[in-house]
């Protein structure tokens, strides 16, 4: 997916949040959003959103020395989304369709983004997550999901954020998880969910977990290590999950469901839906 101008705004927000979290000097916020809107300028539309993304973290984290400003944000979604999990996995069991249920929360976990919002507060977390159980995806993408799953053998699940990761794990629990490998990003970026992350949450108890050696918010295959490339290309089935994998994964031509909350009018625009709507979609 190329980017928009309707992104450069998002870009502005996103920078002026997280140096913001990172220092309390406003000489510091003028100097990073100087080389932000520079970079900006010079930005190649025909590329995805997340590699923008990477390189405004990247300034942040050169400018001010912190490498994770939301480490402690990561933290508190983390034990509210297991607080969550007490509460809704037995939900989730007594469904009619356990599985169904399971995507239509991990789907509606998506919801836990910093980077599109960043004063997500828990009623809001909460709100989504049960409005999901309501909610319906297209049944027929349901059954495919359910086949691909399977008949799969090595299924590569692409994870997003820290606390989503809780909704992740749900659904991973109710796939046959031997045959599940979880990816989380190389380094921090935003909320995105790290080794950490997987291991807070559960995650690295259930299934093998790896990282993709990379920290952009989304998957650049270019930018990924060598390791996860070759997961990457050998997997019978891939599982996206959120906005920035899409963004970076939408053209790929490879077995992949797409898992995730429209957020904002240029993914809405992109993959033909509007905001608020649960996506789950087969490439």
């Amino acid at each position: 997916m190329r980017t928009y101008l309707q992104c450069v705004p998002c870009f502005v927000r996103q920078t002026l949040e997280a140096v913001q979290m990172a220092s309390d000097a406003p000489a510091v916020h003028e100097q990073v959003m100087r080389q932000v809107l520079h970079r900006t300028s010079q930005m190649d539309l025909g590329d995805s959103p997340p590699i923008m993304g990477q390189a405004i973290h990247r300034i942040i984290k050169q400018i001010t020395g912190v490498t994770d400003p939301y480490r402690d944000a990561k933290r508190r979604l983390n034990a509210f989304a297991l607080r969550l999990y007490d509460e809704l996995a037995p939900q989730i069991d007594e469904a009619a369709d356990p599985v169904s249920a399971a995507v239509h929360l991990a789907a509606a976990g998506n919801v836990v983004d910093l980077g599109v919002k960043s004063g997500l507060d828990h009623d809001q977390i909460r709100s989504a997550v049960r409005s999901a159980l309501d909610d319906t995806l297209d049944p027929r993408e349901v059954e495919r999901f359910r086949q691909a799953v399977a008949a799969a053998r090595d299924i590569l699940y692409l994870g997003d954020n820290s606390g989503e990761i809780v909704f992740d794990r749900m659904l991973i629990e109710r796939l046959p998880h031997e045959n599940v490998t979880f990816v989380v990003r190389g380094e921090p970026i935003i909320n995105d969910a790290t080794m950490q992350d997987a291991i807070e949450t559960g995650m690295a108890d259930l299934v093998t977990v790896i990282d993709n050696g990379s920290d952009a918010p989304g998957t650049i295959l270019s930018d990924c290590s060598p390791e996860f490339r070759e997961r990457f290309a050998r997997a019978d089935l891939i599982i996206s999950k959120g906005q920035g994998n899409y963004e970076t994964l939408s053209e790929e031509d490879r077995p992949i469901f797409y898992l995730l909350k429209v957020k904002c009018p240029v993914i809405a625009q992109d993959i033909g839906e509007p905001v608020g709507t649960l996506i789950l979609r087969r490439k």
